[in-house]
């Protein structure tokens, strides 16, 4: 058994101090057997790893990270907005830049979050692996951090290529859970390596020789991954873009009538109400319900808007649509467009999002319409054919499609 000498102790800390010594002291060396591999003391040669170079990535991934809970906290809450959170219908394309900036961000994390985690590994391999009931406790919530970040990152990715069998549970409820749970470690592990990180980022360091691999270089390497990860993938948003986003999992501009499609009117188990010429719109509210066929809907006053279609997975579209203001159908009911909730549904028998409810900001907003119309054409089957919502700045998984009852609520 290996005995290290007593330092002598002094202070408020010396009863922290002599636990600490006496944990070391009464830890065996680990056998010479073991001492290969990663265990071997000359096992991590790479003179590029440094804490500096560990600081400068976790303030990155900090930053990263701090955006991505922000904007996907903002998405959250427009998918499911709570009584006391009202989600606004202008400035139009806000939740495409939020949502659009969560996923190129949760995407450029993936090249700073490898090279973070190839800076830190060694320290697994360190002896004793438990220095302290306190260490212990770090390094807990360390392991709880890496797999959250790990959880978000790779589900996050298998979300926007929308591969969903490795994933067990609603992706989207997992996600949000998750990342709550991820920020609180990540405040944790600051609080407790910030003194660290503030001597490490301080400090001069000396560079390793310029035949190997130097800090500066591998940093300016995990810059232009994750720079290049965004310019191949961002153009699903920005359109201007589009034609550099060979990386990206959807392109804007490709669909039918020039915008793409994630839920068909085959998968979706409608194509038959959708084309049945007894279709009726149902609109019930204060005054009573009429039934509108398509004759009667486009013999009511028509608007044209400019609207994207900005989906969850961080692809968004814009298209010229053209139909009924919502803002009239609750009117020719008897409702109150300035304070009226309407909760829509689609010809669909089942489905998370079959129903959506749209609060008083979009319904009183002119921009929000019962489209008919795409780029001058009746829409595509597959665009929510016969009538479907488009509203302004709202999550295009609640631009409900295939339009069959709207049930009009005076807001209290």
């Amino acid at each position: 058994m290996v005995r290290h000498p007593q330092p002598r102790v002094t202070g408020r800390s010396a009863g922290s101090r002599r636990l600490t010594d006496w944990w070391r002291a009464s830890l065996p060396a680990p056998p010479e057997a073991l001492r290969r591999g990663p265990l071997r003391p000359d096992g991590f040669p790479s003179r590029a790893r440094s804490s500096r170079l560990t600081s400068q990535l976790g303030v990155a991934l900090g930053v990263t990270f701090a955006v991505c809970f922000l904007t996907g906290l903002l998405s959250h809450l427009a998918l499911d907005p709570p009584g006391w959170f009202g989600w606004p219908a202008r400035p139009v394309g806000l939740y495409r830049f939020t949502q659009g900036l969560h996923v190129a961000t949760g995407l450029a994390t993936v090249p700073l979050l490898g090279a973070k985690l190839w800076s830190v590994y060694p320290h697994l391999f360190r002896w004793p692996p438990v220095r302290s009931i306190a260490h212990a406790v770090e390094r807990a919530s360390v392991a709880v951090l890496v797999a959250a970040a790990l959880f978000q990152v790779v589900g996050g990715v298998l979300n926007i290529s929308r591969w969903y069998a490795p994933m067990p549970y609603f992706f989207t409820a997992g996600h949000y859970w998750v990342a709550w749970l991820a920020v609180g470690a990540l405040l944790a592990h600051v609080g407790v390596q910030l003194p660290a990180v503030r001597a490490a980022l301080t400090r001069p360091t000396d560079e390793p020789p310029a035949d190997r691999l130097s800090r500066r270089g591998l940093l300016g390497g995990v810059a232009a991954a994750a720079g290049l990860v965004t310019l191949t993938t961002v153009g699903q948003t920005v359109r201007p873009l589009s034609g550099l986003a060979v990386l990206a999992p959807r392109r804007p501009d490709v669909g039918p009538q020039g915008l793409p499609v994630n839920r068909t009117a085959q998968r979706a188990g409608v194509a038959a109400l959708a084309l049945d010429p007894a279709y009726r719109l149902v609109v019930t509210g204060p005054a009573g319900q009429v039934a509108l066929d398509l004759a009667a809907l486009h013999g009511l006053e028509q608007h044209t808007a400019r609207l994207p279609i900005a989906c969850v997975e961080g692809w968004s579209a814009t298209g010229r649509w053209s139909g009924v203001p919502l803002r009239d159908l609750v009117a020719l009911v008897g409702g109150d467009p300035e304070r009226a909730t309407v909760v829509v549904e689609s010809l669909e028998a089942a489905g998370r999002y079959r129903t959506s409810t749209v609060g008083p900001a979009h319904v009183r907003d002119p921009l929000t319409l019962v489209a008919l119309r795409l780029g001058g054409e009746p829409l595509h089957l597959d665009h929510g054919y016969p009538a479907r919502l488009i509203a302004p700045n709202r999550p295009g998984v609640l631009q409900t499609k295939w339009l069959g009852r709207i049930t009009v609520r005076e807001t209290p």
